[in-house]
């Protein structure tokens, strides 16, 4: 049985998720129990297909489970409304996609903007705080340019800073690099680890890359949807 976390910043216990096909229940997650310290760093690995990201979708509360918790800086969000679940997320929790997820008719400054508008911060502050993180990543030089105009490693360096804009307590990543070269992924990553000791939150992220699991703190194994190592 894992050991438990005194305060940990992600808790899980005993989740499942089953979802029904044409071919009846299928089981995508199976009885997974495991605790992120504050401030770890956790890798996620797995084959295609194996659930991994659709337990970091659980552990974000972008979806919810068949059964058991998930313990979001002591909260329960496995059992709160979306309404809720998006208010923790709001206070809580930042992002970086494989796919980017930047809002193509805004500009680089505006999507790094957006999320400290949606919590309530004055224009000229969010935009004070957003010209800040895009020169951490090296793009003070492209802030009025929109998505379509930045190459794929810009476009994950405008993620991050999204991302890390709002100082959150906990950064989810899903395939950060999958999208990226070689040379723009060792990039995105070295950034990430830099950005993410420099605030100190919680890293948990899902990928294929073992180079990449290896550079956190701890690593675990999902296999056909259980937990195999932790």
């Amino acid at each position: 049985m894992p050991t438990r976390l005194l305060n940990p910043a992600i808790e899980i216990n005993h989740l499942s998720k089953v979802v029904d096909t044409v071919d009846g229940p299928l089981t995508i997650l199976h009885d997974i129990s495991f605790s992120v310290a504050n401030g770890e760093s956790l890798a996620i690995v797995g084959a295609s297909g194996s659930g991994k990201s659709t337990l970091l979708g659980l552990m974000a509360g972008l979806d919810a489970p068949s059964s058991g918790a998930v313990f979001l800086m002591g909260q329960d969000i496995s059992s709160a409304s979306e309404d809720l679940r998006a208010k923790i997320r709001s206070q809580y929790v930042g992002f970086v996609f494989q796919s980017f997820q930047l809002v193509d008719h805004l500009s680089a400054l505006e999507n790094v903007q957006l999320p400290l508008e949606i919590k309530g911060i004055s224009r000229q502050e969010a935009t004070s705080h957003a010209r800040f993180w895009l020169e951490k990543v090296g793009l003070v030089g492209r802030l009025n340019h929109r998505p379509k105009t930045l190459s794929g490693g810009e476009q994950q360096r405008v993620a991050l800073a999204r991302a890390f804009v709002t100082k959150p307590a906990i950064l989810f990543a899903d395939e950060p690099t999958g999208s990226l070269d070689d040379a723009n992924g060792q990039k995105v990553i070295d950034l990430l680890f830099e950005l993410n000791r420099d605030i100190g939150s919680t890293l948990v992220l899902v990928t294929h890359d073992l180079a990449l699991a290896q550079r956190c703190q701890r690593q675990i194994l999902i296999h056909a949807g259980k937990l195999t190592s932790a």
